[in-house]
């Protein structure tokens, strides 16, 4: 009976080992990325004439982003790479997010709870999870979640709003001024089961 036990805690750490272990490290994807403010003009002209611009208006800023890297050892077989944007100052992604890619239908905008688990992983990485707010969680702003290894390169424009007065205590999004120094861009592969693989700091 003891040996029967010992085997199965041993079965189930093995299989923990497996589960979670990377199919490939970030270095076999050679990426490449890069950040600048833009116009709303040249926002629009990088993103090509299938994708909409966010919507800008007076001191509000814009911020281009490219992220590229080779094609995947392995396809990502229900995983996806979540690409995350965030405002270092208080740990917050933007609100408004406009991508294109070779395979635009592989890349969506949004939010997901497993993703909780990147900012218990990476201290760094705070800001990939939801916000706490006195005894409840809540999930602000978006990153951008590609689910096919052959979407690259991926271009995608974020917009940080500019705040005045009392509204500034009740936007739940980076805002306006902002500085490079202050953005931190990171690519983290995900599991099909939620497992987080890696993470890599791109930019800031």
């Amino acid at each position: 009976m003891v040996l029967a036990v010992i085997l199965a805690v041993v079965a189930f750490v093995g299989w923990r080992w497996w589960h979670n272990r990377p199919p490939y490290r970030p270095e076999a994807l050679a990426i490449k990325s890069s950040l600048q403010f833009i116009g709303h003009e040249e926002a629009q002209a990088a993103l090509g004439d299938k994708v909409n611009a966010p919507v800008s208006d007076g001191r509000d800023q814009l911020v281009l982003g490219r992220v590229s890297w080779q094609a995947p050892p392995k396809p990502l077989d229900g995983g996806y790479f979540a690409i995350f944007l965030i405002d270092k100052r208080t740990n917050l992604k933007p609100g408004s997010f406009s991508a294109s890619s070779p395979l635009q239908e592989a890349v969506g905008l949004g939010s997901a709870g497993v993703e909780n688990k990147i900012a218990e992983r990476y201290s760094w990485l705070k800001g990939a999870g939801d916000v706490i707010e006195g005894n409840s969680w809540w999930s602000y702003g978006s990153r951008l979640a590609v689910s096919d290894g052959d979407a690259s390169p991926l271009t995608f424009v974020a917009a940080f709003p500019y705040v005045e007065g009392p509204l500034r205590a009740v936007v739940h999004v980076p805002t306006a001024p902002v500085a490079m120094s202050d953005l931190l861009l990171a690519l983290v592969y995900m599991g099909p089961d939620g497992q987080v693989y890696w993470a890599q700091r791109l930019q800031g």
